[in-house]
């Protein structure tokens, strides 16, 4: 059984199911982007991300996993569902997106959770069907307990980058330089942010200072996959 929501919206002219939504103009280079445990698709961060993206010329589509859209529905906050289902759901959306706008290159990207999800996948597929990974706030430490989630990194085929901030509370600067993390995986380390690239007033930043900072890196990154 399909765990996704079913498609509910059969306007031509927006021919996204209404669990994905669409932030800029489709072109060659997009991206799949996926929230973290808990926030939805409309969060803040999901929302700025996205519209830095796009206003750069990479157009993201967005989407939620199952247990948000039933939240939706009735109000009630409930976990995140099994990884099964997630992966499920995220290679269903791959498959909307390519379908729709069959971009050249389709970049998978997730906050948290949802970076946790890209990078599984990253094991499955190959460049020519994925272009590349990018992960903000990988969650390397899971809430309850000590072991490091290095598996989905080291299993990955794909181009990764880890967009951290420095003192995230899933996995801090210092800590992973302590951690065998696989040598192909591309970091870049938001100064002073927290799990959401957030810094404190201390610094001297701002959280539009961060969020350009990680907008910029990833922009970097998926223009090098096309050198």
């Amino acid at each position: 059984m399909n765990s996704c929501p079913p498609e509910v919206n059969n306007n031509p002219q927006t021919p996204l199911p209404s669990w994905l939504k669409l932030d800029g103009v489709p072109g060659d280079v997009m991206v799949l982007f996926a929230h973290g445990a808990g926030a939805d698709m409309d969060s803040d961060f999901m929302a700025a991300m996205a519209s830095r993206l796009a206003s750069q010329g990479v157009a993201v589509v967005r989407f939620n996993f199952p247990y948000m859209e039933q939240r939706k529905l009735d109000g009630k906050r409930r976990p995140p569902n099994r990884a099964p289902a997630l992966l499920e759901c995220f290679r269903e959306a791959i498959a909307i997106v390519d379908a729709n706008y069959r971009p050249k290159q389709l970049f998978l990207m997730g906050k948290s959770m949802g970076g946790r999800m890209a990078a599984i996948l990253g094991a499955e597929f190959d460049v020519a069907q994925i272009a590349g990974i990018l992960c903000l706030g990988y969650p390397f430490l899971p809430p309850k307990g000590k072991e490091v989630r290095l598996e989905p990194l080291a299993n990955c085929q794909l181009p990764l980058l880890i967009v951290q901030g420095e003192r995230d509370s899933f996995g801090t600067r210092a800590q992973v330089a302590a951690w065998n993390v696989p040598s192909a995986v591309k970091f870049c380390w938001i100064a002073d942010g927290d799990h959401s690239l957030t810094p404190r007033k201390s610094s001297g930043l701002t959280e539009a200072d961060n969020l350009i900072a990680a907008a910029s890196a990833c922009l970097e990154f998926m223009g090098e996959m096309n050198e």
